[in-house]
């Protein structure tokens, strides 16, 4: 639920980046750039709280899927990779 605040709060900053800068004024393709990269730099500045929380959700459930299967599916595909190589240089 973490990461889901983070994205509409980010969405939000990018919206309101948007309408300030159209009612400033900025018109062509570079209102969806400039609002873009305000709302990349107020994000950071701002939404620290949100993205550390959405960050430790995501390590979380990453912790819990890994220990859940014993091994990560990594590992599985590396083991067949290296079992054909070998049995292709034999």
């Amino acid at each position: 639920m973490p990461l889901v605040i983070y994205t509409v709060l980010r969405l939000a900053l990018f919206g309101g980046a948007l309408g300030l800068l159209y009612l400033a004024g900025l018109r062509s393709w570079l209102l969806v750039g400039v609002a873009a990269v305000a709302a990349f730099a107020l994000s950071y500045v701002l939404l620290s709280v949100p993205r550390d929380a959405a960050a430790r959700w995501l390590a979380d459930r990453r912790a819990r899927r890994g220990a859940g299967t014993g091994g990560s599916g990594a590992d599985a595909d590396a083991a067949h990779e290296d079992a054909i190589v070998d049995r292709a240089t034999e």
